[in-house]
């Protein structure tokens, strides 16, 4: 567990979506389910080893690829990278700021 999180997350399925924001970083476009969430941030797990401590996320939360979801925008960066075996990894990402503010 990382240290230094403000607020509890709590186990919570809801999709999201992720994507780099660094042109320099390979791109993906990713939509993952959550095993947790909070104001502050999400957790995840994936096969995708592309994500490091540190890389700098456009992340969609909630998602869906039915609604208009550009409310749910935020700048993200992952907080940490859990090595969790068969490949998986989990993924933590901290809210940085919404893209949309207004909304």
């Amino acid at each position: 567990m990382e240290t230094g999180r403000k607020r509890r997350r709590v186990k919570m399925a809801r999709q999201v979506r992720v994507r780099p924001s660094d042109f320099r970083v390979d791109h993906f476009d990713e939509v993952r389910v959550t095993l947790s969430a909070s104001p502050d941030g999400l957790y995840f797990t994936t096969l995708r080893s592309a994500y490091y401590k540190g890389l700098r996320v456009f992340v969609t939360f909630p998602y869906s690829p039915t609604l208009d979801t550009r409310h749910c925008e935020y700048v993200g960066e992952v907080a940490a990278v859990d090595i969790l075996g068969d490949h998986r990894r989990g993924i933590a990402i901290r809210f940085l700021m919404t893209l949309n503010p207004a909304a």
